[in-house]
C-alpha cells in the first residue's frame, strides 16, 4: 500500500523535526562551548585560576562593575555586596555577594557567569569563587558568597570598565534527581 503524497511529507517534517532537536541538543553545546573557548565571546570566565606572584600597576585604575540576577525560576534574594569598585592590575580583591533564601524549603542554587566586554574575558582571574560550587542554603538562611579576583596586567589599554555578572539558577531538583539516580542504579547494588 503506497503512502499519500501528505503522510510522506508528514513523515519527512517529523524526522526533519527530531533530527534538529537532536542537533540543538546533543552537537550545539559542545560546538558552542569550543567556539567561546576559541574566540573568548560570550564574556564566559575561565575556571579557577592559581595566583602567581605579579607586580601590581598601581598606574593603572580599571572598574569593576558587579551584577547579579535570578533565573525566573530562582526565588532567592541575590546582591553585590559592593555594585562598583576601581582596582589596579595585578591585585588579588575580595568582595563578597549576598544570597538569602526567603522559602520555607532548603535548597542549592548555582552561579553561572558572564563578562563583558569580551575581550577581557581571559584578563580577569578568579582565585576563588562561589561559582565553582553549587551553594546550599536551608529555609530562611542567609550567606556571604566569597569572590577573590584578578585584573590581569596585561588587559589591553582601551578596557577601563569590566562588568561581571552572575545568574543564579536553582539546581535543587536536579541535583535531587541525579542523587535519587545514583542510590538506584542497578550497577550500584549487589
Amino acid at each position: 500500500m503506497a503512502m499519500s503524497a501528505n503522510a510522506k511529507t508528514t513523515v519527512k517534517m517529523l524526522t526533519l523535526a527530531v533530527s534538529m532537536l537532536g542537533f540543538a541538543l546533543f552537537i550545539m553545546p559542545p560546538l558552542y562551548d569550543a567556539f567561546c573557548e576559541i574566540t573568548g565571546l560570550n564574556g564566559k570566565t575561565g575556571d579557577r585560576y592559581e595566583a602567581v606572584p605579579a607586580a601590581v600597576d598601581t598606574a593603572r585604575t580599571v572598574k569593576v562593575q558587579f551584577v547579579a540576577s535570578n533565573n525566573e525560576n530562582m526565588p532567592w534574594e541575590f546582591k553585590p555586596g559592593v555594585v562598583e569598585m576601581k582596582v589596579h592590575p595585578g591585585e588579588a580583591v575580595d568582595t563578597v555577594f549576598h544570597a538569602y533564601n526567603p522559602t520555607d524549603r532548603n535548597m542549592i542554587g548555582q552561579a553561572i557567569p558572564s563578562l563583558v566586554p569580551f575581550k577581557a574575558a581571559s584578563y580577569f582571574h578568579k582565585t576563588e569563587c562561589f561559582c565553582f560550587n553549587q551553594q546550599s542554603l536551608a529555609a530562611g538562611e542567609t550567606a556571604q558568597l566569597g569572590l577573590r579576583f584578578i585584573v590581569d596586567p596585561d588587559l589591553p589599554p582601551g578596557v577601563n570598565t569590566i562588568t561581571l555578572s552572575y545568574t543564579l539558577f536553582d539546581v535543587t531538583e536536579r541535583l535531587t534527581k541525579q542523587a535519587n539516580n545514583k542510590n538506584t542504579d542497578p550497577e550500584r547494588e549487589g
